[in-house]
């Protein structure tokens, strides 16, 4: 059995992974940390969840020097925010251990924070590559003390058309860096970067070349506009932890509203939430506190949750390639999964073709939704709600006890001035009114 420590990994880090239960490395593990701690540079193939981050994070750490003001030592490039917010989170305690420090930046949050952990010093930099320009541009940051590179999904990168940006970024990286690349799939895009940035790099394969199809049930339900939201519903009632996937951001909006009014309880995530929503609503799904997430194509790639029994294409995927990255959130690890997709009558062809590219082939039926597995969840309780309702009411009674209270003592005061003032007077008009009285007498 090969260890940590086999790997060349220092004990102060192997003790922060045995805190966290981690004491046996994965197989892109043990492939790929022994070559990056040689400084080597790397080219590997490995899907979502199969343990990269760690893959190039160790070695990263291990081999990462002291960071000035403004100018990291390491950078790793993501496609998206959560991906940015995964790894942070992965490497933070591990760079802790070997007093470092890891940043993350990326669109959608304020510069602020960023700024200010620029100007500090940051060993470890993970950026998305829009934000990064930008700060570029802004030179709030060097990138001339850069030793490792590190691209993170970079075929997702390439989707995104990201791939002229992180040439800018490389390029602006004066010496030579460690390049290592992780991605999901090698088509021509990532391998053009290869060719042109990497030098006689480390190829290392793991999984199948493609999210396989088989150790999925694939369901195609002809259905009628109006009946998508209610087949929904019983679906993910019968299946458990889901995820359904709409086009628009709208489309997210609407559907949690009318899943909202069917007592599901959901979180929605898409590209118009802001960081912190956005990030809400991925601890909201992952810990347990909500059932389904209702999302757009943002968390098809690079968001890793376990236990996911269900995925529903509310609306066609654009293309094979999108209903493969949504389909593979299900049936992880071994475990079992059904992907559902509601067909309208002139979306038959779409499917069709998408069916042909991935290689399937089922017919369309009629939904029965009754007839799919019944798995149990049980929701983790939130008390975030209740906490924030008692947190303002007690905000605000305090508020108006305190100005009340101004408000009661000043005309308290007031009155009890004015009753005495009044009770005066009428005293002194009755003792004159006796002395008068006595005098008048014979």
């Amino acid at each position: 059995m090969v260890r940590f420590s086999d790997l060349g990994i220092e004990s102060r880090l192997i003790g922060c992974l045995a805190d966290q239960g981690i004491t046996e490395p994965f197989e892109v593990q043990i492939e790929a940390i022994p070559s990056a701690m040689e400084g080597r540079d790397i080219c590997c193939r490995a899907p979502t969840g199969s343990g990269k981050t760690l893959a190039f994070g160790l070695p990263l750490i291990s081999r990462t020097g002291p960071a000035k003001p403004k100018k990291p030592t390491a950078l790793i490039l993501t496609p998206t925010r959560e991906l940015a917010e995964q790894i942070r989170n992965v490497l933070d305690p591990l760079a802790w251990e070997s007093k470092m420090k890891v940043l993350s930046v990326y669109g959608g949050t304020s510069y602020g924070k960023q700024l200010r952990g620029l100007e500090k010093g940051a060993e470890i930099l993970v950026a998305c590559p829009g934000r990064l320009l930008d700060l570029l541009k802004r030179k709030a940051l060097s990138l001339e003390d850069v030793g490792i590179v590190v691209l993170d999904e970079a075929d997702r990168m390439a989707d995104m058309g990201f791939m002229e940006p992180v040439c800018k970024i490389i390029d602006q990286c004066i010496s030579e860096p460690q390049m290592i690349l992780f991605s999901a799939t090698l088509d021509h895009e990532v391998s053009k970067l290869v060719k042109s940035y990497q030098n006689d790099p480390v190829r290392i394969e793991v999984g199948p070349k493609e999210i396989s199809m088989d150790s999925m049930e694939h369901l195609f339900w002809n259905i009628k506009p109006y009946k998508k939201t209610e087949i929904a519903v019983k679906s993910v009632r019968r299946a458990g932890r889901s995820i359904i996937f709409c086009r628009t951001r709208l489309g997210v909006d609407r559907l949690s509203d009318e899943l909202k009014l069917d007592d599901v309880p959901l979180s929605s995530l898409h590209g118009g939430l802001n960081q912190k929503q956005r990030d809400r609503a991925m601890r909201k799904f992952s810990s347990g506190r909500s059932m389904v997430l209702v999302a757009t194509d943002v968390a098809a790639r690079g968001i890793d949750v376990e236990g996911i029994n269900c995925v529903i294409h509310y609306d066609p995927p654009d293309d094979a390639k999108a209903y493969k990255h949504r389909s593979g959130r299900t049936a992880r690890a071994g475990s079992s999964g059904v992907v559902i997709s509601l067909v309208k009558r002139n979306e038959q062809r779409s499917y069709n073709r998408i069916q042909r590219e991935v290689g399937i082939r089922k017919r369309f039926t009629d939904p029965r939704p009754e007839e799919l597995k019944k798995n149990e969840f049980n929701l983790v309780p939130s008390y975030e709600n209740k906490e924030r309702r008692t947190n303002t009411k007690k905000k605000r009674s305090r508020r108006g006890r305190s100005r009340n209270s101004k408000r009661n003592r000043s005309n308290k005061g007031t009155n009890e001035n004015r009753n005495k003032n009044f009770q005066g007077k009428g005293k002194r008009k009755r003792s004159r009114g006796s002395k008068k009285k006595a005098d008048a007498r014979p």
